[in-house]
């Protein structure tokens, strides 16, 4: 003999509340720290002035082992031309102390490695290892 219809909602809200305590009872604890699905840590923000910004996400966001940019490219990323040494002395690119200005963290913050060529107007970042 079936159950007559509120005596069926009856047993069907008893077992719902059997299977939410069931579920309460089964927490995140339980899965390894591996296996959950969580936000990352968020990273501080890398040490670029934010005029290099641009540069900096352009060079960070790319999976090429290598990307070779023209100094029109770099200016339009940067919104500005870079500094008269930038064009004429590869120590520019290449010096990470040599100036108080900290442009080379563009490259260097996105693990790169920068090769100018200035007579050809360009300049190769590399990936490091």
């Amino acid at each position: 003999m079936r159950p007559a219809g509120s005596e069926m909602a009856i047993t069907i809200g008893r077992v719902m509340t059997a299977v939410a305590a069931w579920l309460r009872s089964w927490h995140r604890a339980d899965v390894p720290v591996s296996l959950r699905n969580t936000a990352p840590d968020e990273e501080a923000p890398p040490p670029v002035p934010a005029a290099y910004m641009p540069l900096f996400t352009y060079l960070n966001r790319r999976y090429a082992g290598t990307v070779v940019l023209t100094f029109e490219q770099i200016e339009a990323l940067l919104g500005f031309a870079p500094p008269s040494p930038g064009l004429a002395d590869a120590e520019w690119w290449t010096d990470p102390c040599g100036t108080n200005d900290r442009h080379t963290a563009a490259w260097t913050a996105a693990h790169r490695s920068a090769a100018p060529q200035l007579s050809a107007r360009i300049v190769a970042f590399e990936r490091l290892s």
